[in-house]
């Protein structure tokens, strides 16, 4: 899955979980979801179960962290490499 496939599919489900559809069109690939509180725990939490079910990923936790979380872009590519890389025995 490419980042050109992956970075909608993360905005969408963000805007419209997080921001009631980002009404303001203030959602950019940029936005500092930590520091403006738009990923606490718990949307932390909902966003990892929707990569998981939608995007077929498991981000293992050592990759779970502030730099791979900060914005849309380093999710998407943190996520477009772990898909590019096939799981063990597979």
């Amino acid at each position: 899955m490419t980042l050109d496939e992956v970075t909608p599919r993360i905005t969408t489900f963000i805007s419209e979980s997080f921001l009631d559809g980002d009404p303001k069109g203030e959602l950019t690939e940029s936005t500092p979801l930590l520091e403006w509180e738009i990923l606490n725990s718990m949307n932390s939490a909902l966003l990892l179960n929707f990569l998981r079910e939608e995007l077929r990923v498991d981000v293992p936790l050592s990759s779970i962290n502030a730099a791979n979380f900060r914005d849309i872009a380093a999710i998407s590519t943190l996520v477009s490499g772990l898909v590019a890389v096939p799981a063990e025995g597979v």
